[in-house]
C-alpha cells in the first residue's frame, strides 16, 4: 500500500523552527476557519482533520522530535524490523480513529499515550477515549516584598483566556446551526479574577499550584501557576532560609561591649555584643529568619556587626588613643583578628 508522506508544517503554515505558541496559534486560526459547521466548501472536513492531525504532531515534543528527525527517510525508519536501528514498524490499530496511514505508520506505537488537544478536541475526538479534554495550565508573574514573603500574603489576578465557549461547549455549533455565541470557532475570550494566596517563606523562583484555576476545557479547568520573585530588601540579605543582616558599632562599644536594639521582621530584639568584639564578628538569631515553607520552624538571623569611626575626632578623642596605642606597643599581637 503506497502511502503519502504528509508536511504537516506546510499544512499549518509555519516555519520549521516555528515555536509551540506560533503552532498553537496557527491551529487555532485554521480550525476555525475550516471548522465543519462553519465552513460550506466541500472539503472542509478533510482540511479539518488534517489540520488537527498536524497539530497533534507538532504540538507534541516526542513526536515533533520523531517527525523532524526522519525526514525523507521516514519509509525506510517505518519498515526496519522491530528492535533494528532506527526501527519502530507498528501495526494499524483502531485506536487511530480517523488519522491518516502516514500517522499512523510513523506514530502508531505512541497512539495509546498520545493526547487530543486544541479546540473542539476531545479526546474522544481522536483516539477514542470516553474522557473529556482538561484545560490548558495557566502561568503569571507577581513579585512581592520580603516582609510579604515572610507573613504570607494574597493577591488578585485578572485573567483574560481563550477558553472553550459555554454555549456550544467548544464544538461551535448548537442543534446542527453554528454556535451565535462564539459564530462557529469554539472559543471565547474570557475575563474573570482569582484571588491567591501566597504562602509564608516562599521564594524567588518557586511557584505556586493554584488547582483549578487555569484555562478551561472540554473537561476539568487546567491550573494556574504563580512564578513568584521576592523583590531585594535595603536591610537583609536573605540567602536560603536565613536572613542577613549588617550592624554599626563603636569603637568603645566593640572594646567594652554593649546592647544592641536589632531589627527583625518579627520586631526589634536586645543582642549582647561582648567585650572586645572584632570588626566582622557574627552572631546568630535562632528562629529569626524566614519560616519554612515545607516542615515547619523558620531560619536565623545572623547578625555581622562592622566597627564604624568617626570622621572628626577631636583633640582630646586622638590624645586617648594616642593613650591606648602606646599601652599596646609593647603587644600587638594582643589584638584579636
Amino acid at each position: 500500500m503506497s502511502v503519502e508522506f504528509k508536511d504537516y508544517y506546510r499544512i499549518l503554515g509555519v516555519d520549521r523552527k516555528a515555536d509551540e505558541q506560533t503552532i498553537k496559534s496557527a491551529y487555532r486560526k485554521l480550525a476555525r476557519k475550516y471548522h465543519p459547521d462553519v465552513a460550506k466548501t466541500k472539503d472542509a472536513g478533510e482540511r479539518f482533520k488534517e489540520i488537527g492531525e498536524a497539530y497533534e504532531v507538532l504540538s507534541d515534543p516526542e513526536k515533533r522530535q520523531r517527525y523532524d528527525t526522519l525526514g525523507p527517510d521516514w519509509q525506510r525508519y517505518a519498515q526496519a524490523p522491530p528492535g533494528g536501528p532506527g526501527g519502530f514498524r507498528v501495526e494499524y490499530g483502531e485506536d487511530l480513529g480517523d488519522f491518516s496511514d502516514f500517522f499512523r505508520t510513523v506514530f502508531g506505537d505512541l497512539g495509546g499515550r498520545a493526547r487530543g488537544r486544541g479546540p473542539g478536541f476531545a479526546a474522544e475526538d481522536l483516539f477514542g477515549a470516553r474522557r473529556p479534554r482538561r484545560g490548558e495550565d495557566v502561568q503569571a508573574n507577581v513579585e512581592i516584598t520580603l516582609e510579604e514573603a515572610f507573613g504570607g500574603t494574597r493577591r488578585t489576578f485578572a485573567l483574560d483566556l481563550d477558553e472553550p465557549c459555554a454555549a456550544c461547549r467548544g464544538s461551535g455549533h448548537v442543534r446542527g446551526q453554528p454556535c451565535t455565541s462564539c459564530h462557529g470557532g469554539g472559543w471565547q475570550r474570557s475575563h474573570r479574577q482569582v484571588d491567591v494566596k501566597i504562602p509564608a517563606g516562599v521564594r524567588s523562583g518557586q511557584r505556586v499550584r493554584v488547582s483549578g484555576e487555569g484555562a478551561g476545557g472540554a473537561g476539568a479547568r487546567g491550573d494556574l501557576y504563580l512564578a513568584v520573585t521576592v523583590a531585594p530588601h535595603s536591610l537583609y540579605d536573605r540567602r536560603g532560609d536565613d536572613l542577613h543582616v549588617s550592624l554599626p558599632i563603636t569603637a568603645p562599644e566593640a572594646a567594652l561591649g554593649t546592647t544592641l536594639e536589632v531589627p527583625t521582621l518579627r520586631g526589634r530584639v536586645s543582642m549582647k555584643v561582648p567585650t572586645a568584639t572584632s570588626s566582622g564578628r557574627t552572631f546568630r538569631l535562632p528562629g529569626y529568619g524566614m519560616p519554612r515553607v515545607r516542615g515547619g520552624g523558620a531560619g536565623d538571623q545572623l547578625v555581622t556587626v562592622k566597627i564604624v569611626m568617626p570622621n572628626d575626632l577631636t583633640v582630646e578623642e586622638k590624645a586617648l588613643y594616642e593613650q591606648l596605642k602606646a599601652l599596646r606597643r609593647d603587644n600587638p599581637r594582643a589584638y584579636q583578628e
